[in-house]
């Protein structure tokens, strides 16, 4: 079905990536919007990575403009939304995909500096920005908020502040979900588990010394469905679901894109 986001506006935040092999979670949701109709609004923290997404969308006759900002800093979220509203003349879609773990570790290890900064990007700067948004969608009687998780909410135990931060969202999602249905807003997340992405593949493969060939034949052989990682158009798809007309009677969901991961966790 094409034209499912037909007329909306969308803001992605995050929707630049690390340069890699493959293609990341923001700019597989922003260029999956545009292609079912959406007008996009292209937010990231490097602004030549967030232009990069936008001109792929133009390339391909879909309408996309870049804005550079540090969701961290309360005057650039609430900046992102009133350039939406200005650019776009509205915001129906709003997507929180952030994301850091540089410098994490198991609870007695991580330096206080790095927990500060992954808590500070991947929660409060998720917070900050969707607070800016709700007082717009709360006056234009409605909008979808899609926040993108991870199965770190659940499991792991070597990366304590982003698992934390990661089962904060999730609790921000149902918190806001409930708060703000009366006014027509719904708030889901998607949680992926392994996926392909430079994020994750490239930056594991640094870290650790190894090959990306290595890390992803390493992280294949953990899932369960087809012994094989999914794809940031995975993450994707299910955002889209989300944002969609498709789920105007969900809201408060944490959506597993995991291969099964999760269920074998249990």
């Amino acid at each position: 079905m094409a034209g499912r986001l037909e007329g909306k506006t969308a803001v992605v935040v995050g929707a630049g990536q690390t340069p890699g092999e493959t293609v990341g979670n923001g700019r597989a949701m922003a260029l999956l919007f545009a292609r079912e109709g959406a007008r996009v609004l292209c937010v990231d923290r490097v602004g030549e990575r967030a232009e990069e997404t936008a001109a792929m969308i133009r390339e391909e006759g879909g309408e996309a403009s870049a804005l550079q900002a540090d969701v961290t800093k309360s005057a650039e979220a609430a900046g992102i939304v009133a350039e939406a509203t200005a650019r776009l003349g509205g915001l129906d879609i709003l997507v929180n995909n952030v994301g850091i773990g540089g410098g994490d570790g198991p609870a007695h290890k991580i330096e206080e500096a790095a927990f500060d900064r992954i808590l500070s990007v991947n929660l409060k700067g998720m917070w900050l920005v969707t607070k800016a948004a709700l007082g717009v969608m709360r006056e234009q009687g409605g909008g979808a908020i899609v926040n993108i998780s991870s199965l770190a909410a659940e499991a792991g135990g070597i990366q304590v502040a982003y698992e934390v931060s990661k089962a904060a969202v999730n609790r921000l999602t149902t918190s806001v979900a409930q708060s703000q249905a009366r006014y027509s807003i719904r708030c889901n997340a998607v949680q992926p588990g392994l996926m392909d992405t430079p994020m994750a593949v490239a930056g594991i493969a640094g870290a650790s010394g190894r090959t990306q060939d290595e890390v992803r034949a390493e992280r294949d052989a953990r899932v369960p469905l087809g012994g094989k990682m999914g794809s940031a158009w995975d993450t994707a798809y299910a955002a889209l679901f989300l944002a969609s007309d498709e789920a105007k009677f969900i809201t408060g969901v944490i959506l597993p894109v995991d291969g099964g991961m999760g269920v074998r966790i249990g």
